[in-house]
């Protein structure tokens, strides 16, 4: 498929929210892009679904000034329950459930997170690598530092859960609403 026929074929594609999405005013996203229930996304938060797609689950967010985006050859496929920080990039990789990716940290091409595990800020997770599940990642280029503990794993649904309420109190109050990006 040339350029020109992925961006015709994926800008037309209208996001599909599910139930009690919430994006804040300034947040972007446009194309084929698919958001799980009651996931949010941030104020400067940028979804560009132009080229490939882009899921997030259910229960998921997307902080301020993150950018999820793509390459022609890997989708970006974000699990449930996952907090990703802060002008995090999350670039045509793969996110397992229950993962929290920090604050400044990148997430390269084809890369693939395991589920229950955590990206430290600003580490550089390059292209192709594979983190097991229950890992906590820190570095550039990052490298598994060591298995969270059951208790380390256990916890990391406490982000997601407590986005989910921001979420739901500002969609109750309709505050600093936002809508997908008309295309």
């Amino acid at each position: 498929m040339t350029l020109e026929e992925r961006l015709d074929t994926y800008l037309r594609s209208k996001p599909v929210l599910g139930n009690g999405v919430y994006l804040a005013k300034t947040a972007v996203v446009l194309g084929d892009v698919t958001l799980g229930d009651y996931s949010s996304v941030w104020f400067g938060a940028v979804l560009r679904g132009d080229i490939n797609r882009i899921v997030v689950g259910a229960n998921s967010n997307i902080q301020d000034n993150a950018v999820v985006h793509l390459a022609d050859d890997f989708p970006c496929l974000i699990g449930e329950w996952v907090t990703v920080g802060h002008s995090a990039i999350v670039h045509a990789c793969t996110i397992g459930d229950e993962c929290l990716i920090g604050m400044g940290a990148t997430i390269l091409d084809g890369a693939e997170i395991g589920a229950q595990s955590i990206v430290g800020a600003n580490a550089l997770v390059t292209g192709g690598t594979k983190v097991p599940p229950g890992s906590l990642v820190l570095g550039s280029p990052a490298k598994v530092v060591h298995a969270l503990t059951p208790e380390e794993r256990a916890g990391l649904k406490y982000w997601a859960e407590k986005y989910v309420g921001n979420a739901a109190f500002c969609r109750k109050h309709n505050l600093n609403m936002g809508a997908p990006l008309e295309t």
